[in-house]
């Protein structure tokens, strides 16, 4: 499964919900018209069963699921990547283990450097932010837009944004450089299919 172009990538919402809530929420965020489904969850234990039904869900719709932080289970599950973080792992490892043909994203917070250097690995996208206040992730370093508009100048691969997206201040990381929004509450805090044509409808502006 290849990257999109552009559009919204849902994260999933995972504390307190069971495994079917889950698939069932993802399900309707990509009848919605989510691109991109992430599987973040922080309490493993059932997380293989749930990430196999995701797989199969996402490509029914035609959108690739990366798992979040954990190679293994991308490539037990048969995701089509993985995302990592600050302690995740290296790139090369996750292309080793995972092949030539996983997506393989990279959280680079507000580093154009790091960026740049997830780029030269061979990492398939970055991603910045948080861009506005975050209730998933409230303690995260605050992202300047203007880190969109100089990243666009100087790397080839896709951009996401992420942190406090909301349909009403999306469009503003789109035009400034933003390939993809990355969104949790935004999406399943509320009836996820409804959000998420919210949030698709601002790549047709």
């Amino acid at each position: 499964m290849k990257l999109p172009k552009k559009g919204l990538y849902a994260i999933t919402q995972t504390d307190n919900k069971t495994g079917a809530t889950i698939v069932n929420e993802v399900s309707a965020a990509l009848k919605g018209g989510a691109v991109i489904v992430q599987y973040r969850e922080k309490n493993p234990q059932a997380s293989s069963c749930v990430a196999h039904k995701l797989v199969k869900i996402c490509h029914q719709h035609n959108a690739p699921l990366l798992i979040n932080d954990d190679i293994e289970l991308a490539k037990q599950s048969g995701a089509d990547g993985v995302h990592l973080g600050r302690e995740d792992g290296a790139i090369a490892q996750a292309r080793e283990q995972l092949g030539d043909n996983a997506i393989i994203g990279v959280s680079c917070y507000n580093s154009l450097e790091l960026a740049l250097d997830a780029q030269a690995q061979g990492a398939s996208y970055v991603a910045f932010g948080r861009f506005f206040p975050s209730t998933s992730k409230p303690l995260a370093a605050p992202a300047d837009i203007d880190i969109l508009r100089q990243a666009k100048l100087v790397l080839t691969i896709p951009i996401v944004a992420i942190g406090g997206i909301l349909p009403g201040n999306g469009a503003q990381l789109i035009t400034a450089g933003a390939d993809f929004l990355a969104v949790i509450g935004g999406i399943f805090d509320h009836q996820p299919e409804q959000a998420a044509k919210a949030y698709q409808d601002l790549f047709r502006l």
